[in-house]
């Protein structure tokens, strides 16, 4: 009857401390005198998710990685005080660090398991928040840490985004223009270098307006700005998607065609220009007309040309198209250089 009591006593006394260490030591295991557990803190709990701890025997579970040899309850107890490095068996093999508490008189063991360094893997495999570790744990501290520099690091990376795009919004401000939404000079003269320096072939093309001056003379700056815009239109619906379609002045526009250096396929691009921008224009009641003269030069791959020398070269292409009665197209040869300057 006494034995009886105290088995009884003994078991209410593990009952009332298991769960105390619920809150205290979440991370514990109770081992019985066989090596098997026979109670698991909650958060324990959480390294089988998908299965129960009690009852299973916890060396089958837990490799003791350090110090090593152990493989019975008897060696367990024999390492009792020690700090103890452990490892799950399964594919996870999270590590832990532990110590381990013999109970008095049944043979048994209570066990406290920690992550460590780990716990950011932890908190990430087995989805850890602050309520699984104990109040009082540094663990909490360092989870509240990491979300702290999770949030800054993020709040950083959207402020990163936006400068960027910021800094993108602007740079295509800077070169663009704004009547038309084609690139300016700037863009022009940032990116011409650039297929000169990588000697990457490309035909060009300076459209000037015939006429536009008597439009803005006769119907005012709103017609000549329609004029314009329609123009620009034109042009980016005869180029692609990797060519440059640039307003570089008034009525001045410059066509930089990647890759295509036939001198055929430029002359059919330039008068279908021709042939469209030569088409009536209305404006409200009225009707704006101009034609286009056209300049080009083509970019082989020759070296020590420069931006001024294929501008230059186009720009006198231009003006022979002009010489020759405007609403035509020139292809540049030296020829047109060593006849001299052409008026208009």
């Amino acid at each position: 009857m006494i034995l009886a009591q105290g088995l009884c006593s003994a078991m209410v006394c593990l009952g009332y401390l298991t769960k105390m260490l619920d809150v205290f030591c979440p991370m514990h295991m109770v081992l019985d005198a066989t090596g098997h557990i026979s109670h698991a803190g909650p958060t324990a709990q959480k390294l089988l998710p998908d299965d129960t701890l009690v009852n299973k025997r916890f060396l089958e579970v837990f490799e003791l990685c350090r110090p090593r040899s152990v493989s019975s309850m008897e060696q367990l107890l024999g390492v009792a005080g020690l700090k103890l490095h452990l490892r799950k068996r399964d594919a996870a093999q999270t590590t832990t660090k532990g110590v381990l508490v013999p109970l008095p008189d049944n043979g048994g063991a209570i066990i406290n398991l920690s992550f460590g360094i780990s716990i950011i893997d932890a908190v990430r495999d087995f989805a850890l928040t602050s309520a699984d570790f104990a109040a009082t744990d540094l663990t909490i501290e360092m989870l509240y840490l990491v979300e702290a520099k999770s949030a800054a690091m993020e709040a950083s990376r959207k402020l990163n985004q936006r400068l960027q795009g910021a800094m993108i919004a602007a740079e295509e401000q800077a070169f663009t223009d704004t009547l038309t939404g084609l690139k300016n000079r700037r863009a022009l003269e940032t990116i011409v270098p650039r297929l000169l320096e990588d000697r990457s072939p490309f035909g060009m093309m300076q459209i000037d307006l015939d006429f536009f001056k008597a439009v803005n003379d006769t119907l005012g700056h709103a017609a000549g700005d329609h004029v314009l815009q329609r123009v620009a239109k034109v042009l980016v619906e005869n180029s692609r998607d990797d060519d440059c379609v640039a307003r570089v002045g008034g009525d001045e526009f410059v066509m930089v065609f990647k890759g295509i250096t036939d001198a055929d396929v430029l002359g059919r691009i330039a008068a279908r220009i021709i042939a469209e921008v030569e088409h009536p224009m209305p404006f409200k009641e009225h009707v704006c007309k101009v034609s286009a003269s056209v300049g080009i030069s083509v970019f082989a791959g020759q070296v020590g040309t420069t931006i001024d020398t294929i501008m230059s070269d186009v720009d006198i292409a231009l003006y022979a198209s002009k010489h020759q009665g405007r609403a035509t197209y020139t292809l540049f040869s030296e020829n047109l250089r060593q006849d001299g300057p052409l008026s208009q």
